[in-house]
C-alpha cells in the first residue's frame, strides 16, 4: 500500500468509528420502553413521564450554548408545538441539559419562546436516554415506547419526524 491508500484507510476507519460511537451514545433504541423520569416543577409539583402514557410525547434535549439546538428550537416551536399544542393526545417536553429553572426561563424569555422548557441540571433525565450529543429528539408513542430517536438537526429529518408524529396521532 502506498501512503495515499494508507491515509484513506485511516480516514475511513476514523469515520466508521465516529459513526459507531455516536450510535453507542444513544442508550435507548426504537421499540424500547421509554425510561421514566420526574421533573420537579417550579411550584414544587412533580411531572412524570409515566403520567403521560396514552399520549404521543416529543422529548427534546438541548443546551442554550449549542448552535444546532438554537437552530432547531424555532422549528420545534413553530412546526411542532404550535401545530399540535391543542391535541390532547400530544405533549412536548423540552429539557435543558445541565440547566436550572433560572437558565431555561431566561433563555425562553430572551428568545420569545412559548414552548414548555424544563431543567435537567444534573443530567439525570438525559443520561437515561443518551451519553452525549445534542440536540436529541425522542418521540414516545402512546404505549410508552420509543418510536423515534434522532441526534442533531437536519431540517429534512425533522420534517420526517413530524410526519411520523402525525401517523402516531391517528
Amino acid at each position: 500500500m502506498n501512503t495515499k491508500q494508507i491515509l484513506l484507510l485511516l480516514i475511513l476507519i476514523a469515520f466508521a468509528t465516529s459513526i459507531f460511537a455516536q450510535d453507542e451514545a444513544t442508550l435507548v433504541k426504537i421499540g424500547d420502553k421509554s425510561p421514566d423520569f420526574s421533573i420537579t416543577m417550579e411550584d414544587g409539583s412533580v411531572k412524570k413521564l409515566s403520567d403521560l402514557k396514552g399520549k404521543v410525547v416529543w422529548l427534546n434535549f438541548f443546551a442554550t450554548w449549542c448552535p444546532p439546538c438554537r437552530k432547531e428550537l424555532p422549528h420545534l416551536e413553530k412546526d411542532v408545538y404550535k401545530k399540535f399544542k391543542d391535541n390532547k393526545n400530544f405533549e412536548v417536553l423540552v429539557i435543558g441539559r445541565e440547566h436550572n429553572w433560572a437558565t431555561v426561563n431566561k433563555f425562553k424569555a430572551d428568545n420569545n419562546f412559548v414552548l414548555p422548557f424544563y431543567p435537567d441540571p444534573k443530567r439525570e433525565i438525559f443520561t437515561k436516554y443518551a451519553q452525549q450529543n445534542i440536540p436529541r429528539n425522542f418521540v414516545i408513542d402512546k404505549n410508552g415506547k420509543i418510536a423515534i430517536a434522532s441526534t442533531g438537526f437536519k431540517e429534512e429529518e425533522f420534517n420526517e419526524i413530524i410526519q411520523k408524529v402525525e401517523e402516531l396521532l391517528k
